[in-house]
């Protein structure tokens, strides 16, 4: 039986133990998605993390779906980047980058001009995204044509390479929270007839042709997936997630990939989760809807459910979070107020222990 403190070997990559950073969004990059110096010192202060997954970045200028979000398409945002990755391994930390095209979530303005958002059907999601003039509803996004699909998974490849041209010691792959890859994935959002939709094999291909050809890019040791089956969130529809995500699982499992990360959507999911570890067969990272916060997450690594268990909001308020989980505490609350934009405030000013 492993415990949360014990070290773990993700093919290479060593992790002192079993707590780590989950992603989350702070849009602080600026209009250009270049990352700050503000946003090395954020990353570093949490350096202790077994490993920090970082906020979503947009693997293309299309795929921006936030104000403010960082990405990893040109020259000046990885040399940005470098400069986190550095800071963050001369603090003795270990990072992954999370790749993220956001799909039909976001807004034209968002975009460069004359871009719109693209899915993989033209069905708009429910809902409002925030933009520099105010809440927006979400557009019907143009269907992506084959040759696009294809060119879209080719940008994901070029970011992974960008990010390992940066410093980081690997990618994650956001096929969750309904962002593009899950929107291939949902047949609520994927209505195509097509090679890449209309059939379960059809749905799962882009997510696995993507894993598979970053991993042959960049090497299946810093390659890793991040799921959340059934997850509703951004008007995703799949009231039986099992079959498209067992096939992927098991697709994607001769990889040999760094981990897969699953977000999970609630307890009732838990069999699924039990499930797809057993196929995947590798590392399973968790984050758990059902204890999202606290040491009572930890029992997940003891039992057995999981290698790793990824904290989000209670990382966000507390640096130092591996040792006051060790100490049980105490623990600071996040500010709902500073998440998004802004400066330093409820960014770098969370105290340590």
């Amino acid at each position: 039986m492993s415990t949360a403190f014990e070290p773990l070997d993700l093919s290479g990559t060593k992790l002192p133990h079993r707590i780590a950073m989950a992603p989350m969004t702070r849009s602080r990059s600026g209009a250009a998605g270049v990352p700050t110096a503000l946003m090395a010192e954020y990353y570093a202060q949490r350096a202790s993390a077994a490993l920090i997954v970082t906020e979503g970045i947009q693997p293309s200028a299309v795929g921006q779906g936030y104000p403010d979000t960082p990405g990893l398409h040109s020259a000046e945002q990885v040399t940005g980047w470098r400069a986190v990755t550095s800071a963050v391994h001369a603090a003795g930390g270990r990072i992954f980058a999370q790749l993220m095209h956001a799909g039909r979530i976001g807004h034209p303005s968002l975009l460069p001009e004359g871009e719109v958002n693209v899915a993989p059907s033209a069905v708009a999601a429910t809902g409002q995204v925030y933009t520099a003039e105010g809440p927006k509803d979400f557009v019907t996004p143009r269907e992506l044509t084959d040759d696009e699909v294809r060119a879209t998974l080719a940008d994901y490849v070029t970011a992974a390479r960008n990010a390992v041209d940066a410093g980081f010691d690997g990618v994650e792959l956001h096929g969750a929270n309904g962002y593009l890859i899950h929107q291939f994935l949902a047949p609520g959002s994927n209505r195509r007839t097509d090679g890449w939709g209309g059939s379960v094999e059809a749905r799962i291909r882009f997510a696995a042709e993507v894993t598979e050809a970053v991993a042959a890019e960049i090497g299946a040791a810093r390659t890793a997936l991040r799921l959340s089956p059934g997850n509703a969130f951004n008007s995703i529809e799949e009231p039986e997630p099992e079959p498209e995500y067992t096939a992927l699982a098991a697709r994607i499992a001769p990889l040999g990939l760094a981990y897969l990360h699953l977000a999970e959507d609630g307890p009732a999911r838990r069999a699924l989760t039990l499930r797809l570890r057993e196929l995947f067969g590798g590392p399973l990272m968790l984050n758990p809807a059902d204890s999202p916060t606290g040491p009572e997450a930890l029992a997940l690594v003891e039992e057995g459910t999981a290698d790793l268990v990824s904290y989000g909001q209670l990382f966000l308020a507390n640096p130092d979070l591996p040792a006051r989980l060790r100490a049980g505490g105490p623990f600071n609350e996040a500010r709902r107020a500073t998440m998004y934009g802004g400066g330093a405030e409820g960014y770098t000013d969370y105290p340590a222990l």
